[in-house]
């Protein structure tokens, strides 16, 4: 499909020598007079790029151009100019031209800037939409769940996005997907252009950890060759995700402090002040408050990585988003390992809801990936899961985990009255439904059987559960 290109020059013999020569070169191009007209062009048509007169009858170059980025921002602008004009082509240049001409131009000149204007807007929407899928990807793909507490990190992630200079700590276990969520709040922050440098602080030495974060100058130390620039440098203008926080050591919590306050630091054996503009966010599956009071982290850094915190439940604590990650990773892995598995059968379905998943999502991503290498159907089955999720299941059947059934042997000679064991048991099935559903009380009432879900608020009410 050819571009389109729309002249508004109101000269009466340049625009269609410039038409001519354009259309010999695969372009589609029309030509107006006026500025009014170019505009009603530019509502009505898909127009690739503007060349723009500056001196026009009516509207000036420039309040046509001020129009045209204000309804379209992205769309490429090329001003034509006198020489006399050059002061004002600047101008545009600053209102958001893409480019400008002197007229006398030759059209061979006139044909490489239009491809370089073209060339460089079609860089810029493919770099934003690979940012928007990025975004996305992260957003939707890999932060999901029904549960009330799910919804509360959602609204939180896009709180903490559009304030991008507080810190950051995310809590959670192990695999709950703390650097997934990182990702996400930088990708929809203002910081999203900048670069995104994650360290995890239990996988470097101590002894390497400040030259890592810091860099240093050449010959700080012995084989210190050349100067390094640190990640905190690395980050300027977007975001440093410090992942297990909670095993820096003091020494190193007293420095990254010092950083946090003065938005500055020195190289390791340098004597000059680097300025950065870095977001930092913290992650730790550890209990700081325990460590605080251990003295083996510090108070005033827990405050000042604390300014906006998010917990991340551990998946046993929302079983309804378990099948929603395992049906991503599904589509996920038929990407990468060339598969087209399209389901997972429903008794393996039970076996992975049974399970308590202690590596979280991080072992359900592990599980799915190594049930789609083990089948060779397009379905995953209980034979492909590991044998301690389905020994797992098979331990509950046995009764021994299963809380109602161990009440009830508990109280095998206390006489009940009928109406409280009914209570007893509505209470069970009803927090249990409720707990498989994520707290979806619409699926909760399904599970349950019931046809509304007026009649399940009705039970909740009366058994006093949230």
């Amino acid at each position: 499909m050819s571009l389109f290109i729309l002249i508004i020059d109101d000269e009466p013999h340049l625009p269609h020598q410039i038409a001519r020569y354009l259309g010999r070169h695969g372009y589609e191009v029309e030509t107006v007079a006026e500025g009014e007209a170019g505009l009603r062009v530019i509502q009505q048509c898909s127009v690739d790029l503007v060349l723009l007169d500056l001196r026009l009858p009516g509207l000036s170059g420039l309040e046509v151009l001020k129009r045209i980025k204000a309804s379209e921002p992205e769309l490429p602008v090329i001003m034509l100019t006198a020489y006399g004009d050059v002061r004002s082509a600047v101008e545009a240049m600053k209102l958001g031209a893409s480019d400008y001409l002197l007229k006398g131009f030759d059209l061979e000149e006139l044909l490489l800037v239009v491809q370089r204007a073209l060339e460089t807007s079609a860089m810029y929407r493919e770099l934003r939409q690979l940012r928007r899928e990025r975004s996305d990807n992260y957003h939707f793909n890999y932060i999901v769940g029904h549960s009330e507490r799910m919804r509360q990190v959602f609204e939180m992630v896009a709180r903490v996005a559009r304030s991008d200079t507080a810190s950051v700590l995310i809590t959670g276990e192990s695999g709950t997907g703390k650097e997934v969520v990182a990702h996400a709040i930088h990708e929809q922050s203002p910081r999203a252009s900048g670069p995104f440098q994650p360290l995890n602080c239990a996988a470097i030495a101590h002894n390497l950890l400040e030259s890592e974060l810091f860099g240093y100058e050449p010959y700080a130390f012995t084989d210190a060759r050349k100067q390094k620039r640190g990640l905190l440098e690395l980050a300027d203008g977007g975001t440093l995700f410090l992942d297990e926080i909670g095993e820096m050591p003091l020494d190193m919590q007293a420095k990254l402090l010092r950083v946090l306050e003065t938005r500055s630091f020195f190289r390791l054996g340098g004597s000059k002040e680097v300025k950065i503009n870095v977001r930092v966010i913290a992650a730790t599956n550890r209990d700081l408050q325990k460590a605080m009071a251990e003295g083996i982290f510090r108070r005033d850094l827990f405050y000042r990585l604390a300014v906006m915190q998010i917990n991340l439940p551990p998946l046993r604590e929302r079983p309804g988003d378990i099948l929603l990650f395992a049906s991503r990773f599904v589509e996920d892995f038929n990407k990468s390992l060339g598969r087209s598995v399209r389901r997972i059968s429903p008794e393996a379905q039970r076996l992975l809801l049974a399970y308590s998943w202690p590596g979280n999502v991080r072992e359900l991503k592990n599980v799915i990936e190594r049930a789609m290498i083990l089948s060779n159907g397009d379905e995953i089955q209980p034979i492909h899961l590991p044998q301690e999720i389905v020994g797992y299941s098979e331990g509950r059947r046995s009764g021994a985990c299963d809380p109602w059934e161990e009440w009830l042997t508990s109280h095998p000679a206390q006489p009940l009255p009928l109406e409280r064991i009914v209570e007893r048991v509505e209470q069970h099935f009803i927090r249990q439904a409720l707990c498989e559903a994520g707290h979806n009380r619409t699926r909760a009432a399904e599970l349950l059987g019931m046809s509304k879900v007026d009649q399940l608020r009705y039970l909740m009410r009366k058994h006093g559960i949230e």
